[in-house]
């Protein structure tokens, strides 16, 4: 984010939670948030995301589009691309943004890369639904009760997906996507609730849904991925982030490792490295200033607590 005033730069936003769907309220003064190529190597969440204006106007850039949004306009932006979002209206505006994985929405990806970047009307028809829901749901509570939060975001997700499939003009989905739909919400759920076990894998998903693992596998298909690959990527993003925290630098990175499931220390390094193409003790380097510590190799299976260990902690 960058502004054309810094010093008077004043920004505020809250975050709600709706489980695979998360709305942000951002208030800002004139300013351009731009996610750039080197932010997707860095990490890519995956994410499609909805923005519109409550107050002021957005220009949004993607895919070699310009969108101009005014109230009860919105566009759809994808963050494995580029984009910028700047805010041109004298004073401040308020934006309101809606973010989902790509792969719970069911609709053909090449499709929706025919809406990136694009003004979609939000004032009018089942658009007008999706602006004015989320819209109320950031008026609310930032902590919904934990038994509406998952049907919330299965009432925005199913809003969001109606309405791009209207411009897209899909035609209707088949009868049994919503049923599908839901279970994937409570899959990713239930991974990103126990991705700290080390024994979290398609079998122990499948038996917590009471499904069988080649139904799991086949409802994953349209995601573009696997189950077992959803879970390391999901970790990684978890061990990333605790690499590049200041406060857990003293942490060996073994141990890091270990907290977020990874059995095999080796196998995590290789996993990271192809990941964010750096290995997770270099990462520690330009984060905290500093040489990283020697190497604290993983504690071997039996092991029975010699005093190097206890020297490591």
């Amino acid at each position: 984010m960058t502004s054309p005033d810094p010093e008077r730069f004043r920004a505020t936003a809250r975050a709600v939670d709706l489980g695979a769907l998360t709305l942000t309220e951002l208030t800002a003064l004139p300013s351009v948030l731009r996610r750039t190529t080197r932010s997707i190597r860095r990490s890519d969440p995956e994410l499609y995301s909805v923005v519109f204006p409550r107050q002021g106007v957005l220009n949004v850039r993607q895919a070699g589009r310009d969108a101009l949004l005014t109230e009860h306009d919105f566009a759809l932006c994808d963050s494995s691309r580029p984009f910028s979002l700047r805010i041109s209206a004298p004073g401040t505006a308020t934006l309101i943004s809606a973010r989902v994985p790509r792969a719970l929405l069911p609709l053909p990806a090449r499709q929706v890369d025919r809406l990136l970047g694009r003004r979609l009307p939000g004032d009018e028809g089942i658009g007008a639904l999706l602006t004015q829901f989320l819209d109320d749901m950031t008026a609310g509570p930032v902590h919904p009760p934990s038994a509406d939060v998952a049907r919330l975001g299965a009432v925005a997700l199913d809003l969001l997906a109606a309405t791009l499939a209207h411009h897209l003009d899909t035609g209707p989905r088949h009868e049994d996507e919503p049923g599908r739909r839901a279970l994937l919400l409570d899959i990713d759920a239930y991974i990103r609730d126990h991705l700290s076990e080390p024994h979290l894998s398609p079998r122990s998903v499948a038996d917590a849904h009471h499904i069988s693992v080649s139904y799991l596998h086949r409802i994953f298909r349209a995601r573009d991925t696997t189950v077992t690959a959803l879970i390391r990527s999901r970790r990684l993003e978890r061990a990333h982030l605790d690499l590049t925290d200041r406060r857990l630098r003293d942490v060996p990175v073994h141990r890091i490792a270990a907290r977020w499931g990874f059995k095999d220390h080796a196998a995590f390094t290789r996993a990271f490295r192809t990941a964010y193409g750096i290995a997770p003790r270099d990462l520690r380097q330009p984060a905290h200033g500093r040489p990283a510590a020697p190497p604290d190799p993983a504690p071997s299976e039996g092991c029975a607590g010699c005093a190097g260990c206890a020297r490591r902690g």
